[in-house]
């Protein structure tokens, strides 16, 4: 199929690896005329990966990360014929199994410990909590493979059990709208605007390591951001950009954002 300039020209080159990746998904999809199930996806490549298929009407797209709200998501490519089960998904659902009176887990030695178990980012879907609980969604196939090798986080020893869907833990969205205006989408003015911290400081905590975007460590404040990038501030909380609706009349940028300040 391949990627014409008239699509490539309206996305990041740091994003024309992916959009590679998602257009031979597409073709392997058309050609072998059968569905593609991919990787998780965080959301700017969700949409990313729709816009291609959008371009194809002989072809249909479908997410699932567990619940309807999951940030990470497998997307389901498929053609008219097909109709997608959850099944199909293939997704796993683990619980971590540790001594909740004498330790306490957080996200951070969670998703080091998976990660430390050699495996790739994409493999893995949402980690969620109620503050005592834990669980995480993974690819079917390497469920298997962390229950053998996951049985430490930090300093605690855990086990990771299978459980049914039906046992998900209640996700609560505490993510509040937020509709602002800004002199640009750069990274730092964005992370000053919404947490209300300084343009210095905002650049120093994306120099210093403090950021992540879409589930990657970036260090580069003028970054411009795009529809559905992820943006996490160790210490301050996350932001999503959710619409870019042009200029005002003073030219500053509208936007909306969702955000998730820590409490």
């Amino acid at each position: 199929m391949g990627l014409s300039e008239n699509v490539t020209q309206h996305f990041r080159s740091s994003e024309l690896p992916f959009l590679r990746q998602a257009s031979d998904w597409l073709e392997q999809a058309q050609t072998e005329y059968r569905p593609i199930l991919t990787d998780f996806l965080n959301a700017r490549e969700r949409y990313l990966l729709t816009t291609l298929v959008n371009r194809q009407p002989e072809l249909h797209i479908q997410m699932d990360g567990g619940y309807p709200q999951a940030e990470m998501q497998r997307a389901l490519l498929f053609p008219e014929y097909f109709n997608p089960m959850s099944s199909d998904f293939e997704l796993a659902l683990l619980e971590i199994n540790y001594p909740v009176k004498f330790a306490t887990l957080e996200h951070r030695q969670v998703l080091g410990s998976l990660m430390g178990s050699g495996i790739e980012r994409n493999v893995l879907g949402d980690i969620i909590t109620d503050g005592t609980r834990w669980q995480l969604i993974t690819k079917r196939e390497i469920a298997p493979y962390l229950q053998q090798t996951v049985i430490e986080m930090g300093r605690t020893k855990v086990k990771l059990e299978p459980r049914s869907f039906t046992e998900l833990l209640q996700v609560q969205d505490d993510a509040q709208a937020v509709h602002t205006t800004l002199p640009s989408l750069r990274l730092d003015v964005v992370i000053a605007t919404l947490f209300r911290v300084s343009r210095a400081v905002a650049k120093d905590l994306v120099t210093r390591g403090k950021v992540r975007l879409n589930w990657f460590t970036y260090d580069k404040p003028d970054y411009e951001l795009a529809l559905h990038d992820l943006v996490s501030v160790r210490g301050l909380g996350r932001i999503k950009l959710n619409e870019n609706d042009g200029f005002s009349k003073k030219g500053k940028i509208k936007a909306e954002f969702d955000v998730i300040k820590n409490k």
